[in-house]
């Protein structure tokens, strides 16, 4: 048996040389000294490895087209074994190799490992960082929600500012005259074929060149001889990538965010907000209004990323000592420390947090969906339609508004349509609309039955917490300036309370304990 292996190998060797091969792989001196801080590059390719795995699966289901993308999300999340955890690898993945690639940068400039010889494979590096970069902005539209639709705006926005070719650049980004199939083409293209194909060659070009030059090793010289790559630095690289591994895992089971309601280009109050490792820019721009957004998303980075390529020569110490290199050290850390701010200012600065929760008209239309005979009457178990369930919503909003309007439209002959009831048909569709994300916050029946009175009577009229009609008053702090007695006077009989009021009576629409409840819930906010 030894010998028919031992012919194997040798024919094995003969034809392909792999002995040679896992000798150039695996017996590569590095210096002495070498130890954890040089794992970071192993890392960064394990997770590059990740996302490439993960990226073609989610490629197998997804749909990049307007009218099935986010659909196609939501089935992998929802439907697909596994879906949701694949979904949060990728999701999650991109932040570690974000992180693992800012971390490998920053042990390079602080052992100076980008001085002679190795001045090109430095350059190289910082382009695999940008490219990085473009796979998390070119995939942050691929789910087609609310968020990646607004962000995607906002970044051909900041496109059109460029010197002279901005609306060349903008357009090219674009497609057509506005963010549609065109666009959701052209960055899945760019996403899935271009920045691949560009990732390979240079980290091929980057591994070839480290190999070529070797790593440099710690920034003072150890004394002693040199060691292997197998076992020693392989061992750390394994135990490191198997902690991320890990993490990563752990990270991937909660899933990835939770997808927002599909891309609405009507939508006038979205607050767009781009992923974490782009807040620092986001926060940037705040500082430089009007006619000098230039400055903010062009001129600062532009003058960052020049610094940054120009490194090798812009440093003249003598050795890779600190003691020789305070001046770039000092410039980059204080770059370092701008970023980092700059991004907790941008986290901390969240005026959108508010927009993923479930507002009042939603939380109604919800429990009107679950509890009124206008959909139970065909929803449900054993009944003619499959029950309304949250997250498992596929039809596109088109489809829904025309079904909650008049059901025969989709479904004839079942039953005519619902008697006119425009405030409630409203809060139907809003909440249809959020159930395709999920299920709305639990609240006790009573707060639940005042939302519904609330959407029914109130919202067309009156706004809050961000929602509804402007013709009345805003209610969403009613409890500073009414006491529930006066807001219940109100509602039964707005004229015994101000003569010339607008608003109708209620007295005789809505029952005495509804209307108290109303008042008693109203009179809380403050």
């Amino acid at each position: 048996m030894r010998r028919l292996f031992r012919s194997l190998a040798a024919w094995l060797e003969d034809r392909t040389g792999y002995r040679t091969i896992r000798r150039h792989l695996l017996e590569e001196p590095l210096p002495a000294g070498t130890g954890w801080w040089f794992t970071l590059g192993s890392v960064l390719l394990f997770g590059l490895g990740i996302q490439v795995v993960t990226g073609i699966a989610l490629a197998l289901y997804y749909a990049p087209t307007p009218d099935h993308a986010w659909d196609s999300v939501r089935y992998i999340t929802t439907t697909v074994r596994g879906g949701a955890m694949l979904r949060g690898l990728h999701h999650w993945g991109a932040s570690i190799v974000v992180v693992a690639a800012v971390l490998h940068m920053i042990r390079v400039v602080f052992f100076g490992s980008y001085r002679k010889p190795r001045e090109l494979n430095w350059i190289i590096g910082l382009l695999l960082l940008l490219v990085i970069l473009g796979f998390g902005l070119t995939g942050y539209l691929l789910p087609w929600d609310q968020r990646a639709y607004w962000a995607t705006v906002v970044t051909i926005n900041i496109a059109r500012l460029t010197p002279v070719l901005g609306d060349w650049v903008a357009a090219l980004l674009q497609g057509g005259t506005d963010v549609g199939a065109l666009t959701l083409t052209r960055w899945y293209a760019v996403h899935v074929m271009v920045l691949p194909v560009v990732l390979g060659g240079l980290v091929v070009v980057h591994l070839y060149l480290m190999r070529r030059h070797g790593i440099s090793g710690p920034v003072t010289p150890r004394v002693g001889s040199s060691q292997m790559f197998f076992p020693y630095q392989a061992a750390r690289d394994l135990t490191v990538a198997a902690g991320v591994g890990i993490l990563l895992a752990t990270l991937a089971f909660r899933g990835a965010p939770a997808l927002e309601p599909p891309a609405d280009p009507t939508s006038s109050d979205y607050i767009p907000r781009p992923e974490w490792y782009f807040l620092g820019l986001f926060q940037l721009l705040k500082y430089f209004p009007g006619r000098l957004e230039v400055i903010g998303a062009l001129v600062v980075p532009g003058l960052v990323v020049t610094f940054l390529f120009l490194l090798p020569w812009v440093d003249r110490g003598r050795t890779r000592e600190p003691r020789q290199r305070r001046f770039v050290l000092g410039l980059f850390t204080a770059g370092l420390a701008a970023v980092a701010t700059l991004t907790t200012l941008g986290a901390l600065d969240n005026p959108s947090a508010g927009a993923a929760q479930w507002n009042i008209q939603e939380i109604a239309g919800a429990s009107l969906i679950q509890s009124s005979e206008r959909c139970t009457r065909c929803h449900g178990p054993e009944k003619v339609a499959r029950p309304i369930e949250p997250g498992r919503i596929g039809q596109p909003p088109s489809w829904l508004d025309a079904h909650v309007a008049d059901p025969e439209v989709i479904a004839p002959g079942l039953r005519p349509p619902p008697e006119t009831n425009e405030h409630e048909t409203n809060a139907i569709r809003a909440g249809l609309a959020r159930l395709r994300t999920g299920s709305p916050p639990s609240l006790d029946p009573a707060t639940t039955r005042v939302y519904v009175l609330f959407a029914q009577h109130c919202l067309s009229c009156h706004t809050i917490d961000g929602v509804g009609g402007k013709d009345g008053p805003n209610l969403s702090k009613a409890g500073e300036k009414l006491d529930p007695g006066m807001i219940e006077r109100r509602i039964v009989d707005p004229t015994e309370v101000q003569l010339d009021a607008e608003m109708p009576a209620f007295g005789d629409k809505i029952p005495a304990e509804d209307i108290r409840a109303l008042a008693q819930w109203l009179g809380k906010r403050k």
